[in-house]
């Protein structure tokens, strides 16, 4: 295996996937879209070649549905666990991952939010939030 190569899977591990870097960009993305089908404040996106991605276990359980008032928005997902997947981009070029389904760390961090004006009013950086190692009822 290309130690390169970074893996993912879905929650429930029943679909994987791997790619290879360069990326072509790695992005928080605060379009309605994004923090609708990732459920948070945006989604973290990196893009690549087609060429380098590869479905390792289970592509039969991935299901897309792309928004037919969008150019370019689809989304992927577990048909098990209904994780956030990666999605091929229309024109079959290039795929978009999401990054919160690696196994594996990045040698880079995301570089740029887009749509920002576009983000939650409720959004709040987390730099300036408090910090805590485990969960806090209160």
């Amino acid at each position: 295996m290309n130690d390169n190569k970074l893996c993912g899977t879905c929650a429930c591990g029943s679909v994987a996937y791997e790619i290879t870097p360069p990326f072509q960009f790695f992005q928080y993305c605060h379009c309605s879209r994004c923090r609708k089908t990732s459920g948070a404040a945006h989604a973290a996106n990196i893009r690549l070649d087609r060429e380098q991605f590869t479905w390792t276990r289970g592509e039969e359980l991935v299901n897309r549905w792309e928004d037919p008032a969008a150019e370019r928005f689809s989304n992927s997902f577990c048909s098990m666990c209904g994780s956030k997947l990666p999605s091929l981009n229309r024109t079959g070029e290039s795929v978009l991952v999401p990054a919160g389904t690696l196994d594996d760390t990045p040698a880079v961090s995301p570089e740029r939010n887009i749509f920002w004006k576009s983000k939650a009013d409720w959004y709040s950086e987390v730099g300036t939030l408090p910090f805590f190692d485990e969960r806090q009822e209160k």
